[in-house]
């Protein structure tokens, strides 16, 4: 299990500037011969940002555009977390490090897993470069998976029931594909319970976050 995703860890950001670490990570090949599609790695990171959004991989309109969550899912997430476009795709305030950057491409039940080559290589070089952030979201199997305790829940349903939980700063959630809204009507506590802490956790993220300069 990976070090805890919204504690600083323990050694500070290397020499290398955030912006050569993503010059680094927009030109990753490491996956190329695995992928149906040529690789474009889909991250959003600034160094002042108080919430980090960790999900799975991009769709196929997410690797057309190269926005996270420019997709139905993003937008049932926005409407999740009562997060505006300009505040989630502002990078100082939220960030957006998939578990794996670049489209997977199809499987016979959906989209193939993300790529296992992405977060270990990536993760903890990008997070060293965001010390403010002040909540996690972990949305989806993927990431609950390396980032929840290990025996935390058996299941996804399991790891956001348990939400209350969950290591200070971490909020585990649905992947908001058009899947949740049947997830959501057989768990109704979802938009009862969870779906307020969530819009009130981000409001106070983000509560002393100075908007970022032009």
């Amino acid at each position: 299990m990976d070090a805890h995703p919204s504690s600083r860890p323990d050694c500070e950001a290397d020499e290398t500037s955030l912006e050569d670490l993503l010059a680094r990570v927009a030109a990753c090949r490491v996956c190329a011969g695995a992928l149906a599609h040529p690789p474009r790695p889909v991250v959003q990171i600034g160094r002042r940002a108080r919430i980090l959004v960790i999900g799975q991989a991009p769709g196929t309109r997410v690797h057309a555009s190269g926005r996270a969550w420019d997709d139905d899912s993003g937008d049932r997430l926005r409407g999740w977390t009562g997060l505006a476009d300009a505040t989630f795709y502002n990078a100082e305030r939220v960030a957006h490090m998939p578990s794996g950057f670049c489209y997977p491409g199809k499987g016979t039940g959906g989209d193939l897993p993300p790529r296992r080559e992405c977060a270990p290589l990536w993760h903890a070089p990008l997070r060293a470069h965001m010390p403010e952030v002040r909540l996690t979201l972990l949305v989806g199997l993927h990431a609950q998976k390396r980032y929840l305790p290990r025996g935390f829940a058996g299941s996804l349903t399991q790891a956001v029931a348990r939400w209350r939980d969950a290591p200070q700063g971490v909020l585990p959630l649905p992947h908001p594909s058009w899947r949740s809204r049947l997830w959501m009507a057989r768990h109704p506590w979802f938009e009862a319970e969870l779906l307020p802490n969530l819009r009130a956790r981000v409001e106070q993220a983000l509560a002393s976050a100075q908007p970022a300069k032009d």
